[in-house]
């Protein structure tokens, strides 16, 4: 896009896990005190970042929800000084219960496992609860709020009958992936993902998103550098989703994919 690290652009970073959600707003401060163009965050970083200026534009790379955060007025016209690109549809959750009773048809239970800390997880499950009925299934919520809390929840869960997991998408769900992926094998239950990084790690079947939000993101940087407004950039939503089913895992699990679900897949792990 014509921009040169050392010649007309400069770039400052801060780095955070989701499990010091505290230091958000410190790193925030950090980077508003150096006055920069423009301030690019991701997830839990975008509110302490907009909290901390109002006038500094912002871009984020991944955010659910950004209307009910409270980070946008509205998609169609940001308003403020705050635009980017949402992480998540609502209606996307639909499509994994759907894939959950696809693979294993005799599933009558689901725990969603989901994020606390924002609406993203409460607005997933809200769509799950809609659809579970059509299909058949009874659909429970369970906090990602820490690993004990997360081991308890299914491993309670998982002494009943014709069970499975969904994983719904949050930074808590993204922290604790590899104990979700550890206790779905553990306990043999079939599980939905939002990502394809679940499925690689050994989780069994996702459907989630596969463009770069950051990619993206740098469009709009590059735009407010040459002098647009952030108000007057759309808050821009997933546009691309994908199967990604790992035979290992069915296999290690019991299940036999439908031949159907297999050929629809966009990628096969073997």
């Amino acid at each position: 896009m014509g921009w040169t690290v050392g010649r007309n652009v400069r770039f400052e970073w801060r780095w955070n896990t989701v499990d010091h959600r505290d230091r958000y707003q410190t790193l925030a401060a950090e980077l508003v005190a150096l006055a920069p163009d423009v301030l690019v965050a991701n997830g839990p970083s975008v509110l302490p970042m907009q909290q901390a200026t109002r006038t500094i534009p912002i871009v984020f790379a991944g955010l659910n929800d950004p209307v009910a955060n409270g980070a946008v007025t509205s998609l169609a016209r940001p308003g403020g000084n705050v635009t980017g690109f949402s992480s998540i549809e609502y209606g996307v959750s639909g499509k994994w219960l759907e894939l959950l009773k696809q693979i294993v048809p005799r599933v009558t239970r689901a725990a969603v496992i989901r994020d606390p800390g924002g609406p993203g997880g409460f607005g997933q499950f809200g769509v799950l609860q809609g659809v579970a009925p059509l299909l058949g299934v009874e659909v429970s919520p369970v906090s990602a709020s820490d690993p004990e809390a997360i081991e308890r929840a299914v491993t309670t869960f998982a002494r009943g009958s014709n069970g499975g997991l969904i994983v719904t998408q949050g930074a808590s769900t993204l922290l604790h992936r590899d104990l979700l992926i550890t206790l779905a094998a553990r306990h043999r239950l079939p599980t939905v993902y939002p990502s394809r990084l679940f499925v690689i790690r050994g989780g069994l079947i996702s459907y989630g998103d596969v463009s770069t939000d950051v990619s993206r993101a740098a469009g709009y940087v590059d735009r407010i550098l040459k002098g647009e407004k952030p108000a007057n950039l759309p808050v821009q939503a997933p546009t691309k989703y994908e199967t990604v089913i790992n035979l290992k895992t069915a296999k290690a699990l019991g299940i036999e994919v439908p031949p159907g679900l297999l050929a629809s897949a966009d990628e096969v792990i073997e």
